[in-house]
């Protein structure tokens, strides 16, 4: 009986906290609404200035300048929201885990959103500029560039994902060496068949160009050499409280 119950508290407080991480997300969402075609003027802009004088996006069906950039203002509040939906989710999960691994998994989950906005505005005010920049000078004598706006959003977007997983790198490494599924040792062992996986991933998530696929391969390759850093770090500090225990 008492499984039953503590079943349906658990249920309860799920759903109290889904409904709060919904509501703040739509008011967000109301909140960003008129300003929603502004907002995607923002995210088009590294295409837009690099077009010749007088270059536009256009749009192929009825519906999409409405549809666009409300899309757009969904993915905005989605991200200013964020921190509040995660909040809610370690409400839920918070009362299961003891003292050292709250402080573990929300230094993992702070660290892991930082990184992820991190990426994406690295991938909007590096990479955009230089792709864009490279992709129109390579376009063929009388070739206008005209892109649809709902096709740009998808690329802006896949974009964002894969910039944003990459920088998650530092953490997937500290992560794993905390875990001792794997050492320092062996990260280090690794490191040729990283960089060789970082540009076969930068091939299959960017354009196919060499500039696009090199800036999201390097910073992997960095963000991987960060990650042994930090967890040889954590890993040294960790073996020095352990020899002071032991010693007193």
């Amino acid at each position: 009986m008492n499984t039953n119950n503590n079943f349906i508290a658990h249920l309860i407080e799920l759903r109290t906290r889904l409904l709060h991480a919904i509501v703040a997300l739509l008011l967000v969402f109301i909140g960003l609404f008129p300003w929603a075609s502004d907002l995607y003027a923002m995210l088009a802009k590294p295409l837009l200035a690099r077009l010749p004088k007088g270059g536009q996006m256009i749009a192929t069906d009825v519906a999409t300048p409405f549809f666009v950039p409300l899309k757009v203002a969904l993915m905005a509040a989605f991200l200013i929201a964020l921190p509040y939906i995660l909040y809610q989710a370690w409400r839920f999960i918070a009362p299961a885990l003891h003292a050292h691994e709250k402080r573990w998994v929300f230094t993992v989950a702070a660290a892991g959103m930082v990184l992820f906005f991190c990426g994406m505005a690295f991938a909007y005010f590096v990479v955009f500029p230089v792709v864009f920049g490279f992709i129109i000078a390579a376009a063929p004598q009388g070739v206008a560039v005209m892109t649809d706006i709902d096709k740009y959003l998808s690329f802006v977007l896949s974009m964002f994902v894969a910039f944003g997983i990459a920088f998650q790198v530092p953490v997937a490494v500290v992560v794993l060496v905390k875990l001792n599924i794997v050492t320092i040792a062996k990260l280090r062992e690794i490191r040729p068949y990283v960089v060789v996986g970082a540009f076969v991933v930068g091939a299959i998530f960017t354009p196919p160009d060499v500039v696009s696929q090199l800036m999201l391969a390097l910073p992997l390759c960095l963000l991987y050499e960060a990650g042994i850093v930090v967890a040889g770090w954590m890993t040294q500090k960790s073996n020095m409280t352990d020899t002071i225990k032991v010693a007193s």
